[in-house]
């Protein structure tokens, strides 16, 4: 399956969830996602579904003024 994250091509077994997109990208928490720009809550990671050509994006707070 391929699917985009953080803009960048990537592909991942299918059946793939954004659990996997997240482990795929090896994101650090704290951080928040998106997927065709529909935030996707962290208890749902494990549970949505990714379909082929999906936009993953993970998105990291920035601190700082």
């Amino acid at each position: 399956m391929n699917v985009f994250i953080n803009q960048q091509p990537a592909e991942l077994p299918a059946p793939a969830t954004v659990a996997d997109a997240v482990a795929h990208a090896g994101a650090r928490p704290p951080f928040a996602v998106a997927v065709n720009l529909q935030f996707v809550p962290n208890t749902r990671y494990a549970a949505h579904a990714l379909q082929d050509g999906d936009r993953v994006e993970i998105i990291a707070p920035v601190t700082g003024g």
